[in-house]
């Protein structure tokens, strides 16, 4: 009898991943296992639904059941992959044990929970799958402000799309600007600026002490002295990739569960993608580096043995207020940064101490040359 090949996770990587190799090999045995209903979504659009009027129901494309039906696999959902024990290759869903013939660890990133001391900290709400945007939704439907905890990616993004909406947001961070982390300060503070002038409230650098819940909602204390009065607190302070799987087997874990160019971990036949990997060192929690990890892993699990690569992978920041497109040069990196700023019109480009280019930050009109700009960016790998 011939095992399968499980895949845990039906988030994008893991379903990506089963598309890709269902078009090459029709009838090995494939699972995935997931926490979850197993429903098909994009979640990079959990950021955006509000202002497009989506529901977790609309955001779904397809139930588990007809994912199966597509991929000729068995979908198991509601159930929690436990340990991994790679000398009998058995997979075990707590009593349960299913035997592999090859793992792949697609099981995402966990929630960083914010340090908040109160007695409301346990109320603090999350989006990071499709039933916390289903739970998300309920909270806000009769409320009027909305304070976000984190000045990054998500939190901006999710800034846009509450004030699109008609909420009053606040984003609290610790942040000199917001993106900080990704692009110049100077281009974070226009992109601050634009999202003031629709119902966006900064309160940056400083943190979140405390939240208690009150008669008409919550008090936040602020680490400058401040006191909020909201409605409700998302925190968008960051994600952390999902190693516990991994740490049952042995495997090798820095940031995140460490893999080669092949996907390959530390433990013969188990390799990981998406979220929970790190590849190369990179930990890329974006859409194209998860579609090339998938494309190449596919080929590899179906025989042909395939070096995923990294190009230079911009990626749109979903903040209509003021459209960005941002590419960073690798981190720890020497070098300097050149903005030309026209009219709101920003191009910022990173170049390291030889003068070559390694990144870029683009707003606006600026934005259209970002095919330009990226075939002039060295490989990753």
């Amino acid at each position: 009898m011939q095992h399968p090949i499980i895949i845990i996770g039906t988030g994008l990587a893991g379903y990506q991943l089963a598309r890709e190799f269902r078009r090459t090999d029709k009838t090995t045995p494939l699972y995935l296992i997931t926490r979850d209903n197993g429903y098909f979504y994009s979640k990079p659009m959990l950021s955006t639904a509000l202002t497009s009027k989506k529901t977790s129901e609309t955001l779904a494309t397809a139930t588990a059941e007809s994912m199966a039906a597509q991929l000729d696999a068995t979908i198991r959902t509601h159930v929690e992959a436990t340990q991994i024990d790679p000398a009998t290759k058995t997979l075990w869903l707590g009593n349960e044990a299913l035997p592999y013939s090859k793992i792949v660890l697609a099981c995402g990133a966990d929630i960083i929970k914010p340090p908040l001391q109160g007695n409301a900290k346990d109320d603090i709400m999350f989006v990071n799958h499709l039933g916390h945007y289903a739970a998300f939704q309920e909270q806000i439907k009769d409320k009027k402000h909305i304070t976000i905890l984190g000045a990054g990616l998500i939190g901006c993004e999710f800034a846009n799309d509450l004030s699109n909406a008609g909420y009053e947001v606040h984003v609290i961070a610790p942040a000199k600007a917001p993106l900080d982390l990704l692009i110049p300060v100077s281009v974070g503070r226009l992109l601050q600026n634009a999202l003031a002038q629709h119902n966006v409230h900064w309160h940056l650098q400083c943190v979140a002490n405390t939240v208690n819940k009150n008669e008409k909602g919550y008090l936040l204390e602020l680490s400058d002295g401040t006191q909020l009065k909201t409605d409700i607190v998302l925190s968008a302070i960051g994600l952390t990739p999902h190693i516990t799987l991994a740490n049952t087997a042995g495997i090798q874990i820095q940031r995140g569960i460490i893999v080669n160019r092949y996907l390959e971990t530390s433990v013969k036949d188990i390799y990981a993608l998406g979220d929970c990997a790190e590849v190369e060192g990179h930990v890329l929690p974006y859409i194209t580096p998860l579609l090339n990890c998938t494309r190449a892993l596919s080929k590899t699990l179906t025989g042909e043995r395939t070096a995923v690569e990294y190009p230079a992978m911009p990626v749109v920041v979903k903040t209509p207020a003021y459209p960005l497109v941002i590419c960073p040069p690798p981190k720890g990196l020497h070098g300097e940064w050149i903005i030309e700023n026209q009219d709101n019109n920003v191009k910022a480009l990173f170049y390291n101490t030889e003068k070559h280019l390694c990144g870029f930050v683009l707003t606006n009109a600026a934005v259209k040359e970002r095919a330009q700009l990226t075939a002039q960016l060295p490989k990753l790998f």
